[in-house]
């Protein structure tokens, strides 16, 4: 009887574990840059890490909070079955409320991309394909990431595989809800293009 929960339920663990690691945080503190946390927008995310004026350790930020969430899907996948689904969220759960720093954690965006791509590579695409060219064309972070975020549980629809909308839409509505504050600002029009000091990570 055990059996039946243990696998799913270590899946999970794992999954939260390996999602919660700042990893934005922890590099910017190793690179001599202090606390990430008093730094712009304070988002543990790469857009802020960005801000330390080191774009390699920006790109670091973004590879390590992609490749969590991909290889949580990985593990779990080894663990139980369904379990790659399952770690995923939880990783991404981790990334955006992580226990070590009193669960004020990034916006999930690069994560989530990391679990979506992991699942199904063909979102995947969609999912940057969406977010770089949202980026590029509005130049807005949060616009960007949360259209990338909403176009995961659309691919999955129009691509067939009904069995990826469930936690593909339950990671963007929390995307969304994490981004709360910069649908406030954008609907007031405050919100500021990528480059400025205000500008908050995803």
């Amino acid at each position: 009887m055990q059996s039946l929960w243990q696998a799913p339920a270590l899946a999970l663990l794992i999954g939260y574990l390996l999602g919660s690691v700042p990893f934005g945080l922890l590099l910017t503190r190793l690179s001599g840059g202090g606390d990430l946390r008093k730094i712009g927008s304070g988002n543990i995310g790469a857009t802020n890490v960005l801000r330390t004026g080191k774009k390699w350790l920006a790109a670091l930020t973004l590879l390590l909070d992609l490749g969590k969430g991909a290889a949580a899907v990985a593990i779990g996948a080894q663990i139980v079955d369904g379990g790659g689904a399952m770690a995923g969220v939880m990783a991404f759960i981790g990334h955006c409320y992580p226990v070590w720093l009193r669960f004020a954690g990034g916006k999930g965006v690069a994560t989530m991309m990391g679990v979506v791509a992991a699942l199904y590579w063909p979102s995947g695409l969609v999912f940057a394909g969406v977010w770089l060219g949202a980026l590029y064309l509005l130049r807005y972070s949060s616009v960007g990431g949360m259209s990338a975020a909403v176009s995961a549980p659309v691919g999955a629809f129009a691509f067939g595989h009904l069995e990826f909308l469930p936690p593909f839409l339950a990671m963007a509505l929390l995307v969304l809800w994490r981004h709360r504050a910069n649908i406030a600002r954008l609907m007031a029009g405050t919100e500021p293009k990528v480059g400025k000091k205000t500008d908050e990570a995803a």
